[in-house]
């Protein structure tokens, strides 16, 4: 099944100069991640927020996990039962045309390079109270060959150190390692791994407060983490696509049954070109993943971990 990008959503976005370009580069190899402030207009944000809320009512089609709508219910009410639905561009062109959108590309296509594919898209929505995230790498759940894997991280609401907004530590990124990972039985955080053994202290880290339309680059091997939404009342929503160069292989899965194909020469297709040309494209592309539910870690994690309370 291939997957087309719809026409590119309404943009305020002017490209960047060439000493931009450089500029960004320059920083995202020493830091490891590049903000981009006002990328997405208002428009557009309140675009993709009404479309969380259509995607959490069930109303775009099919979650697996996800609860049906009860009859009254409101959209508030919806929103709450959701920490995070990963691959929402599979059933909403919206979020497909975010994937592409001009000033996400301009920056990828400025610290990947001109060849660039989507594979991932996860939509938080992160009410009051919902948990965050352990440190922990991005490559520790999306493995490429080249190390090129970049999160875009769309806010879609004021991030902020009261409702749980990245914190990064800078730099990270260029010991190459991915850390050993482990459970952490701490209720703050979401059922995922945290990284240890890394030679980096919280104090390292920055909070990275953003605006709602601002955008979050940060390299797979970049430790970032957040703490959770402990605002009153509201949402952190944000919108994280994941990214990589479309000149590399990208073993993310184990072949199909029957598949005959080495260890090496694994690719996952499932993918959305957003720049540039695919050299692979005489594979083809093919639809594995689906969307699904995110376990907030309330009522267990469903595989075999527990919190310490």
């Amino acid at each position: 099944m291939s997957l087309s990008l719809p026409s590119p959503p309404t943009s305020t976005h002017q490209p960047f100069s060439a000493e931009k370009r450089a500029e960004i580069a320059r920083f995202w190899e020493e830091n490891g991640y590049y903000v981009c402030e006002n990328a997405l207009s208002l428009p557009e944000v309140e675009a993709l927020r009404a479309e969380t809320a259509r995607i959490c009512a069930g109303e775009a089609g099919e979650v697996r996990g996800a609860l049906p709508r009860l009859e009254g219910q409101s959209d508030d009410e919806v929103l709450r039962q959701y920490l995070c639905i990963h691959f929402p561009h599979k059933i909403s062109a919206l979020m497909v045309n975010a994937l592409a959108h001009p000033a996400v590309v301009d920056v990828l296509t400025s610290v990947i390079g001109p060849d660039v594919k989507a594979m991932q898209s996860m939509l938080f929505i992160k009410a009051a109270g919902k948990p965050g995230q352990a440190w922990h790498q991005d490559e520790d759940y999306i493995p490429t060959r080249d190390r090129s894997l970049c999160g875009a991280w769309i806010a879609l609401d004021d991030a902020t150190t009261q409702n749980g907004c990245l914190w990064i530590i800078p730099g990270s990124h260029k010991p190459g390692i991915l850390w050993e990972q482990e459970w952490h039985g701490d209720r703050r955080f979401d059922c995922a791994m945290e990284s240890v053994g890394f030679p980096y202290s919280d104090a390292d880290a920055i909070p990275v407060e953003v605006k709602a339309g601002a955008v979050v680059f940060f390299n797979g091997y970049t430790l970032h983490r957040s703490l959770p939404n402990r605002a009153p009342s509201g949402y952190r929503r944000a919108l994280v696509n994941h990214y990589m160069s479309a000149q590399s292989f990208l073993p993310w899965h184990g072949p199909r049954e029957g598949e005959k194909v080495g260890m090496a020469k694994l690719d996952f297709r499932d993918i959305v070109m957003v720049a540039g040309t695919d050299p692979f494209a005489y594979k083809g592309i093919e639809s594995r993943a689906a969307p699904h539910v995110r376990s907030a870690g309330n009522g267990g994690c469903g595989n075999g971990l527990e919190y310490e309370d």
